[in-house]
C-alpha cells in the first residue's frame, strides 16, 4: 500500500535547505517515492492511504550520535558530580549491577523517550554485560541504530566492572557477527569506553575488527573533562586525541563523544582524518565538563552532530533541548550571530546522518531516502503566527519541544501516533521500571 502524506510544510534539509509549501510525499515500501506539488497528485489513479496532516510541519527524523540506553534507569541517581566521581561512585556500580531484566527496561525506557521526541536513528554505547538485550529491544522497537557492547579491560575507578582483553574482544566480535545487518536498521558500533578504561591492545584490536563489517562504526569518549585529560596525559604522555591519532584510531568511521578540551594540533588531526565529533551540551554542562568550541570545529569543516548522552548526566533524552543549548551556550563566547537556528537544526538530522555514513538513507526528506519522518505541531509553540522560512527554523530550535511531536515514522511505519507510542504502554513501563530499579538498588545498597 502506498501512502500519501499531506503536511502544512516540508522542511527538507536538502542541499538547498528548501522548505516546501503545498507539497505532498508519496511513500512506497518504506521509501520516499515522490515529492510533488499537492495538485499534481491524482489520488484516484492508484491505491493510496492518505494521511492529512495539513496542520503539521514535516521534518526529517532526528539522528542522535551519542546515547547510553543502558543508563536510562539511573536518571536522577547520579546528580551533581564531576565526571570521574560520577563514574566511580554511581555509573560503573550501577551498570555492573544490571541484570537482563533491568537492562531490558532501561533500553525500553530510553527508546520510548527518544521516539516520542522524534529521534529515529541513534549511535548507542552499550554496557559490558548482556548487550544482546539492547539489540533485541532495538529490533523489536524498529529503531534505526548503530550499537555495540561497551569494552572495558581495566578499571581503577571500579575494578569489578571490567573483563579480560581476550573476552572483551571475543564477545564484541561475536555480537557483531550476530547483529550487524541482522535487520536493515541495525549496524554494529565497536565501543571502547575511553582511554582510562581500555588497554592499547583493546583500543587497537577493536578498531581493526570494525573493518570486517561494512558500515560499522568506532565509538568512544574523548577529552570530556580536565581531570580525565590530565590522567590520559600521565598514562600516555600525550593529549587524548593525539594519542588516538598516534595509534591509528581516527577516521571517517570514528565518532568521538564530547571533545571539549582539545588543542590546535588535535583539531588538525580531527580535520585531516575526517573524524566525527558528537556534541552533548546538556551533559557537558551538568557534569561541569566545559563547553566544546563547536563554531571552531564547523569553521574547520569538522563533522559535528548532537547527542543527549545518558539520562543520568542530562537528565533527559530530548533533542530539542540539545539544539537550543548548542546554540545558546556559544553566543556569549562567539557572539549572537554564531550557531544560528538553521545551522543547529542541520546538526540534529543530516549532519548526524553524515557522521554515521547514513546520509544516503536518512537525515533529509528527499526522493529515494527512507521515510524516517517527524510531524510537529508548531501551532503549539510560542511563535505560531509568523510563518516565514526563517521563523520555522527559529520555532524548531528555540520554541519547539518533544511535547509538540505528534507522529513519528521509521521506514514509513508509525512508531508514534497522536503523541503515543505504538510500541510501548507507558503505565507498564513505569511499573516495571520501579520494580527493577528497586531490585538493583537493594542489591547494591548504595
Amino acid at each position: 500500500m502506498k501512502q500519501l502524506i499531506i503536511p502544512n510544510e516540508i522542511v527538507t534539509v536538502d542541499s538547498n535547505d528548501r522548505i516546501l509549501y503545498d507539497h505532498a510525499l508519496l511513500i512506497e515500501n518504506g521509501h520516499i517515492k515522490q515529492i510533488l506539488p499537492l495538485d499534481e497528485f491524482n489520488k484516484e489513479s492508484f491505491e493510496v492511504e492518505v494521511h492529512d496532516f495539513s496542520t503539521l510541519t514535516l521534518i526529517p527524523g532526528f539522528v542522535q550520535t551519542h546515547v547510553h540506553l543502558c543508563q536510562t534507569l539511573f536518571r536522577g541517581l547520579a546528580d551533581d558530580l564531576e565526571l570521574l566521581d560520577w563514574l566511580q561512585l554511581r555509573i560503573f556500580p550501577y551498570e555492573n549491577a544490571h541484570t537482563t531484566e533491568s537492562l531490558s527496561i532501561a533500553a525500553k525506557l530510553g527508546i520510548n523517550e527518544l521516539q516520542l521526541g522524534g529521534t529515529t536513528t541513534i549511535l548507542d554505547m552499550g554496557t559490558v554485560n548482556h548487550q544482546e538485550v539492547i539489540f533485541d529491544e532495538l529490533i523489536k522497537s524498529d529503531m534505526r541504530a548503530i550499537a555495540g557492547k561497551c569494552l572495558i579491560d581495566k578499571n581503577n575507578l571500579f575494578p569489578d566492572f571490567k573483563e579480560t582483553t581476550d573476552k572483551s574482544l571475543r564477545t564484541t566480535y561475536e555480537l557483531a557477527k550476530e547483529y550487524h545487518d541482522k535487520t536493515s536498521k541495525i549496524k554494529y558500533g565497536f565501543s571502547p569506553r575511553f582511554v582510562l578504561s581500555c588497554s592499547e591492545e583493546l583500543l587497537m584490536e577493536s578498531y581493526e575488527m570494525r573493518k570486517d563489517f561494512d558500515g560499522a562504526m568506532y565509538h568512544t569518549h574523548s577529552s570530556e573533562n580536565r581531570s580525565e585529560v590530565e590522567e590520559v596525559r600521565k598514562l600516555t604522555g600525550r593529549e587524548n586525541i593525539q594519542y588516538f591519532n598516534d595509534i591509528g584510531l581516527l577516521s571517517d568511521h570514528t565518532v568521538l563523544a564530547h571533545c571539549i578540551h582539545v588543542n590546535n594540533d588535535e583539531l588538525s588531526s580531527l580535520k585531516n582524518s575526517s573524524t566525527r565529533v558528537a556534541h552533548c551540551p546538556s551533559s557537558n554542562l551538568k557534569l561541569g565538563s566545559g563547553i566544546a568550541n563547536i563554531p571552531q570545529y564547523l569553521d574547520n569543516g569538522i563533522s559535528v552532530s548532537l547527542g543527549a548522552d545518558g539520562a543520568p548526566c542530562n537528565n533527559e533524552l530530548n533533542i530539542f533541548t540539545e539544539m537550543r543549548l548548542a546554540s545558546l551556550i556559544q553566543k556569549p563566547i562567539h557572539g549572537p550571530t554564531t550557531m544560528d537556528a538553521k545551522t543547529v537544526f542541520r546538526l540534529s538530522n543530516i549532519e548526524g546522518a553524515k557522521a554515521l555514513n547514513l546520509s544516503s538513507q536518512v537525515g533529509s526528506i528527499e526522493v529515494g531516502k527512507k521515510a524516517d519522518l517527524v510531524f510537529i505541531d508548531l501551532n503549539k509553540t510560542t511563535n505560531p503566527y509568523n510563518e516565514t522560512d526563517e521563523s520555522i527554523y527559529s520555532s524548531l530550535v528555540y520554541s519547539a519541544d518533544r511535547t509538540h511531536v505528534e507522529h513519528v515514522m521509521i521506514d514509513g511505519e508509525f512508531v508514534v501516533k497522536n503523541g503515543k507510542s505504538e510500541n510501548y504502554d507507558e503505565d507498564e513501563l513505569l511499573s516495571e521500571a520501579k520494580t527493577q530499579l528497586k531490585k538493583l538498588l537493594e542489591n547494591l545498597a548504595i
